[in-house]
């Protein structure tokens, strides 16, 4: 495993399993992994709170785990290139976070 493997193995587990946003946080890659889409666009497919988004997005952006393209209302999310790479190790710890 590399170092940059360890990582963002831990940075994940730490995002995802560790916190109490987790489960948030990885509904919100999982919908990005299928299509790009705004905050709003996420809210309302996840039925949750415009704002808890917003909230999930900077975390998962300033952890350089998505990136962003556009500005204000039409800011759009995306998967970065690393967890792209390493999409196999979040399924990993979501399976383990989704056992419990």
């Amino acid at each position: 495993m590399s170092v940059n493997t360890r990582y963002v193995k831990y940075l994940l587990g730490w995002l995802i399993a560790g916190t109490r946003g987790g489960l948030t946080r990885a509904k919100i890659i999982q919908a990005l992994r299928e299509a790009p889409q705004n905050a709003n666009q996420l809210a309302n497919m996840l039925k949750m709170d415009y704002r808890t988004i917003r909230h999930h997005l900077r975390v998962l952006e300033k952890n350089k785990l998505i990136v962003s393209a556009g500005e204000g209302y039409g800011k759009t999310y995306f998967l970065s290139q690393i967890l792209e790479e390493n999409y196999a190790l979040f399924e990993e710890v979501v399976k383990k976070i989704w056992k419990k």
